[in-house]
């Protein structure tokens, strides 16, 4: 029996990555890029009060991230990415 929350972070080599991503659509592998950097935009606009202009780009932002796990949601449920998740 293994407990998920002591695994440890083991680095993929690159020819491995390569080969996982080249069974992945171009779209689906866009799509999680996409995710991955608007959810960094939404957690760098952080905080109570933000101006008009930083309150439209963290919509602007989560927008990016709600369209890129759309995409993601429609090849496989477990791949939308949250704002505030680490990964």
């Amino acid at each position: 029996m293994t407990a998920s929350h002591l695994l440890v972070p083991v680095p993929i080599p690159d020819r491995v990555a390569a080969l996982i991503g080249s069974c992945i659509p171009p779209h689906i592998l866009q799509a999680e890029f996409d995710a991955d950097c608007a959810a960094r935009e939404v957690r760098r606009f952080r905080g109570p009060r933000l101006g008009v202009e930083d309150q439209a780009d963290r919509e602007q932002a989560l927008s990016d991230l709600a369209r890129a796990n759309k995409v993601l949601a429609a090849h496989h449920p477990h791949l939308a990415v949250l704002p505030g998740s680490p990964f």
